[in-house]
């Protein structure tokens, strides 16, 4: 109950414009550098060279919500694009991720489309996959919507499938004709009863389907997830089906379960390794807190060293 509640209000707090903005002015205060890698595209590059010489490709996220108009939609999409040319001329092994309301999802199809065709032009220049990231359930049919489009014009391109909707199975079903690499994640917005399971039981039953049903239909998975019992059944699947270890990855956080990591790379796996950078990062620094108490702790040991 109290670990629920305290989830809660991370949340709440995740979607706050006034602490948005203070976070931006006060830089990483309280913990965010553990799970943020720095501000700039060049702490980014040090950060994700350091994680490629131990054999942990990445894929980098700049930091982006709240994006209300034109001008500022074009700084995050020309962010990107810097980054993007960032890893092709540091020959990094990185992708891309990024949210479409960075790209200004909400305020056109247009700006949303002309930004990302920009992004996806340069990565097709520079051979960099990019990911569009799956955020709140209001926005998950559009970005749905923008993925196929995009995907009917360019080949580096996958999207993210969240587990603890009631939609998700369909949706699966649905982008197997597209043969989408896809990033499946339990999800971590609070969302209704009505779209959402609200036990954690049958989330979890549900990310192991889908897992099930994205591998076996041919199709490249990434699963992001830090519980060893969904790691270890994604193990036990494609040991029983003979899947090839080129066929899926996984993927954790920077800054959590750090040893676990790299235990899974030596194992032979492809452990990714999700970097977020830039000076917006309070809203991802509040769902890290959601997610598990051990982090809220680690922080809280942060400010009473200071």
């Amino acid at each position: 109950m109290v670990e629920e509640t305290m989830r809660d209000f991370f949340l709440f707090l995740s979607k706050n414009k006034a602490m948005t903005k203070a976070a931006k002015k006060y830089g990483h205060q309280f913990g965010a550098k553990r799970f943020v890698a720095g501000e700039s595209i060049e702490e980014a590059v040090r950060t994700i060279k350091n994680l490629n010489a131990e054999g942990l490709p990445v894929t980098i996220d700049y930091l982006g919500e709240f994006v209300d108009s034109v001008e500022e939609a074009k700084h995050m999409a020309d962010n990107c694009i810097e980054a993007i040319h960032a890893i092709g001329r540091e020959h990094l092994d990185s992708q891309m991720s990024l949210k479409l309301t960075s790209m200004g999802l909400d305020i056109s199809d247009e700006v949303v489309l002309n930004n990302m065709r920009r992004i996806l032009d340069a990565a097709t220049e520079e051979n960099v996959f990019v990911t569009i990231d799956m955020e709140d359930y209001e926005r998950c049919g559009k970005t749905l919507d923008v993925f196929k489009q995009l995907k009917s014009e360019y080949e580096n391109i996958g999207t993210v499938i969240q587990a603890y909707l009631y939609r998700t199975e369909k949706d699966v079903e649905e982008l197997d004709a597209y043969n989408p690499n896809l990033r499946l994640v339990k999800g971590a917005y609070k969302e209704s009863v009505e779209v959402a399971f609200p036990v954690k039981a049958d989330v979890d039953e549900n990310f192991k389907k889908i897992i099930r049903m994205h591998l076996l239909n041919g199709n490249y998975t990434a699963i992001a997830t830090h519980d060893d019992a969904i790691i270890e059944y994604t193990k036990a699947l494609v040991k029983e089906h003979d899947i090839p270890l080129d066929r899926f990855e996984f993927q954790m956080l920077y800054g959590i379960r750090i040893d676990r990591q790299r235990e899974l790379a030596a194992e032979g796996y492809k452990m990714r390794i999700y970097v977020p950078y830039g000076t917006d990062w309070y809203g991802y620094f509040m769902r890290r807190l959601a997610e598990r108490p051990a982090n809220v702790a680690f922080v809280a040991k942060g400010i009473i060293k200071k």
